[in-house]
């Protein structure tokens, strides 16, 4: 794409835009919001779409969202198809907070705040930048950097509603705070720019959600786009857990960014499922900026059909003594085609660092694409680090040994691919995410209800063996 066809984007703002900001956000600090965004799609214009010369996209082309005219998606009352898709979707009592986003706008009349601990704010991002100004503006678009990536400034230029989560020093919570985006039918291409910011203090024990879905959505609509951006950062001591689920229709294209800063002796966990989607692109960052920090990064990717998914992580070893651990698994049928590129990067100072890598796919067709690019970047000498990558069929092996127990040719091949994905569902911890997961893979692959991996424990052979 050349950088003249880059600049003629389909995003820049309308005079529709401009006054829905001016509803949408309070005057108070305006000009540094106003500043903000001017800078990012100036940004935007000036770098254009990435394209497939560039390294990081050479398995994923971004011409293919560049090519659609997407509209901004506009702000619509809630309909009874809308209710039922977040019926589809909540997570209802399991939920400690649920702030609900329909085409990137936020529905308080569909969202349920809860009962939450003295010290934790859950609300949007216009409300925050009104009652908690300064420290929206510390964090605010300082670690997700549009410098960076073209799509992230994409995003600020468009920040307009979005998910704000403040945890205060020694907040735990007992059940997950979900943030559902869900975009519902559409006669149009429409995008949105959904927007997380989420702050924990020291000692913080909390588990967060995030849902991206499609309700409604005919596989003959238009296509839409949800353009992501998370920025976390997390302070000494916490124990935080995050999931992402995307679970977009078949028609849509998904970016997201996710950037995340863990202070001293700080675990994080993150679970990441892509399961459907016309073209998804992922990118997890973590930053480990304070020593005995410890980052696990888990990712399920199962698509058929002619989807593609690009999960790109980055574990950044910035300090002495920190601890990464790191399982991507794919399960492709059809045409669809996954990438996944993954690297740890170990800083000079960063000795004792201790960091395991493991990249699997399951290839269930001839026409199925896997691409792996697991990397190491070492610059300490004291270090353990190590990678691997593996890439196949079903293990004819493993299929012979459950057929001479009486098992059908099918249903062993759909036990193993279960078993195989299983590996990583039952590494989560929020019942409601591993429960959705598993049923989508025993519905998915039509195993009957007595072999669905509902107890792994008389099953590890064949998981470990996946």
């Amino acid at each position: 794409m050349s950088q003249v066809m880059e600049k003629k984007t389909p995003f820049t703002p309308a005079a529709t835009h401009e006054s829905a900001y001016e509803k949408d956000w309070s005057p108070l600090g305006r000009t540094w919001l106003d500043e903000l965004r001017k800078s990012a799609l100036e940004r935007f214009l000036e770098v254009g779409f990435p394209n497939r010369r560039m390294e990081a996209w050479r398995f994923t082309d971004p011409a293919r969202i560049a090519r659609i005219p997407f509209r901004y998606a506009g702000d619509e009352a809630p309909t009874d198809a809308v209710a039922a898709g977040v019926r589809q979707f909540t997570f209802g009592h399991d939920a400690a907070s649920e702030l609900v986003f329909v085409n990137g706008h936020f529905h308080p009349q569909l969202s349920t705040l809860g009962k939450l601990p003295r010290g934790v704010k859950v609300g949007t991002l216009a409300e925050a930048f009104e009652n908690d100004r300064a420290r929206v503006e510390q964090h605010l678009a300082r670690h997700a950097l549009v410098e960076q990536n073209p799509f992230v400034a994409l995003n600020t230029a468009f920040l307009r509603h979005g998910a704000y989560v403040h945890l205060s020093r020694g907040t735990s919570l007992d059940g997950p705070i979900h943030l559902l985006f869900l975009f519902t039918s559409s006669e149009e291409s429409a995008a949105a720019h959904p927007r997380v910011l989420i702050l924990a203090e020291d000692n913080v024990e909390a588990t967060l959600v995030e849902t991206y879905a499609g309700a409604g959505l005919h596989e003959g609509r238009a296509p839409y786009f949800t353009n992501a951006v998370t920025e976390i950062v997390c302070g000494v001591d916490c124990r935080i857990d995050h999931c992402k689920l995307q679970q977009e229709a078949l028609s849509a294209f998904h970016v997201a960014t996710m950037q995340v800063t863990l202070g001293r002796q700080t675990r994080f966990v993150s679970h990441a499922a892509s399961r459907r989607g016309r073209f998804t692109r992922n990118e997890q960052n973590v930053v480990m900026a304070g020593q005995y920090a410890d980052a696990t990064l888990n990712g399920l990717v199962c698509i058929d059909g002619a989807q593609h998914v690009d999960n790109h992580t980055l574990l950044d070893h910035a300090t002495p003594n920190c601890a990464s651990h790191e399982l991507y698994k794919h399960v492709l049928g059809g045409r669809a085609t996954g990438v996944f590129k993954g690297k740890i990067l170990v800083r000079p100072d960063a000795q004792k660092t201790d960091s395991k890598q493991t990249s699997k796919a399951l290839l269930l067709s001839d026409e199925a694409q896997m691409h792996s690019q697991p990397a190491l970047e070492i610059y300490a000498d004291d270090v353990k680090c190590t990678h691997g990558s593996t890439i196949g069929p079903v293990d004819e092996e493993m299929v012979f040994y459950l057929r001479s127990r009486g098992i059908s040719l099918e249903a062993s091949r759909h036990l193993l691919t279960y078993a195989f994905a299983a590996d990583v569902t039952r590494r989560i911890r929020v019942e409601p995410v591993r429960r959705r997961l598993e049923d989508f893979m025993a519905q998915q692959h039509g195993l009957p209800q007595d072999l669905r991996i509902t107890d792994l424990g008389a099953h590890d052979e064949v998981a470990r063996n996946s």
